[in-house]
């Protein structure tokens, strides 16, 4: 509104300067002095002007790269500036009409002086939560327009459901080993029987090492998340698959699960963080274990092809449906919770998996059939020694 009353007022003083313009000249110098000072005026009208329009393509820039939406509406109710954001919910079919019919009349009613904000669900695809308020501009006087934002707050509220939903899942799973421990102790203490009392310190022991377990696996998960950027080192990858398998080999051979490895080039490197490289083979591994029948076999294979390194796990286990294939990779999740029970999982070895190969630029596949077995292969971004050769591990395609 600035930028417009300068505008007015140049153009008349222009006006006037051409009618004194066209008036005979004096020999007092009087129109001459008269002449300059409109003309100095013009000028600095001119370049008023010129700032507040420089001012006004600054705060378009700006309102264009901020996350929400703006809408402006002058006093009559007429929407004269939307940013990028806001523009999608013009003209808009569906969720998105649905928003644009709350901006306008939250719009509305600021323009009477009211504030006002909303919410909506988008059910989508994709779902979204969107928080919509307005509110009047005054003069000091008066209502001389209208200010809206749209905010997307979906990310938020699925961050809160997931933080709300850890402290849950890690509730029980601690308070499971934890009772168990109690009733033990009690029991035992007014045990008398040798043989019984061994069974209950069994059992206790494998309590405690359940608690653990998932000790263990929080505090490694967390210093995985944590570390963002984690080391980047040569290592090269037959270490991690040596390493990762012997961790596993006492536990496979109780069953008489063969874990069997092809040779692995030892020419194939991956620049990271050695342990967690480790710490997600050996969780890939913990799984395949776990959920195959006693006898059988595992096999872990690691090659590169182009750009790709990649290390796959194969077992010959239960499977996984295909229902659970998007969630196995969440915090907790388990596809058969009796069966986790049975083996003492902790629900997050998966959850661990991917966020190593996230830090390290790479991704985690599965493919798996119910009854036939399942495969997950850890892709990477290979180290400089590890490019100049082809060797294909199975991929996540071939299943």
């Amino acid at each position: 509104m600035a930028m417009l009353r300068s505008h007015r007022w140049a153009a008349r003083i222009e006006a006037l300067a051409a009618r004194l313009d066209g008036m005979p000249q004096r020999g007092d110098g009087r129109v001459e002095g008269s002449l300059a000072r409109l003309e100095s005026a013009v000028a600095a009208s001119a370049a008023e002007q010129r700032s507040a329009e420089a001012r006004l393509n600054r705060l378009v820039v700006a309102l264009a790269h901020i996350t929400e939406g703006v809408v402006l509406a002058d006093e009559r109710g007429e929407i004269i500036f939307r940013n990028a954001r806001a523009e999608a919910y013009a003209a808009a079919r569906h969720g998105d009409a649905l928003a644009e019919r709350t901006l306008v009349n939250l719009l509305r009613r600021a323009l009477t002086g009211a504030e006002g904000t909303e919410s909506l669900e988008l059910w989508g695809p994709p779902r979204r939560a969107l928080v919509l308020s307005a509110f009047p501009l005054h003069d000091g006087r008066r209502v001389v327009g209208a200010l809206a934002t749209v905010e997307d707050v979906s990310e938020k509220r699925r961050l809160d459901a997931v933080r709300r939903d850890f402290v849950a899942n890690i509730g029980h799973e601690l308070k499971t080993p934890v009772g168990a421990l109690s009733l033990l102790s009690e029991a035992l203490a007014d045990e008398t029987e040798v043989e019984e009392f061994r069974r209950l310190t069994a059992s206790m022991q494998r309590e405690a090492i359940r608690l653990g377990q998932i000790i263990d696996d929080l505090l490694d998960l967390s210093r995985i998340e944590a570390q963002e950027t984690p080391r980047r080192d040569p290592v090269p990858v037959h270490v991690v698959v040596a390493e990762a398998v012997e961790r596993l080999r006492t536990k496979a051979e109780h069953r008489e699960i063969r874990i069997e490895v092809p040779e692995v080039d030892q020419s194939l490197v991956v620049l990271g963080d050695r342990r967690q490289l480790i710490s997600a083979l050996d969780n890939l591994l913990q799984n395949a274990v776990k959920y195959s029948d006693d006898g059988s076999e595992v096999r872990v294979t690691a090659g590169t092809s182009g750009e790709v390194l990649s290390i796959a796990v194969e077992d010959h286990g239960i499977g996984i449906p295909t229902r659970d294939l998007e969630r196995i990779f969440e915090r907790f999740y388990r596809v058969d919770r009796a069966r986790a029970r049975d083996t003492g999982g902790t629900g997050l070895g998966l959850s661990i998996v991917r966020h190593v190969a996230h830090n390290h630029g790479g991704e985690v596949h599965v493919v798996s059939r119910e009854g036939e077995g399942t495969t997950f292969t850890l892709t990477l971004p290979p180290g400089p020694a590890g490019r100049p050769e082809s060797h294909l591990a199975p991929s996540a395609a071939e299943g």
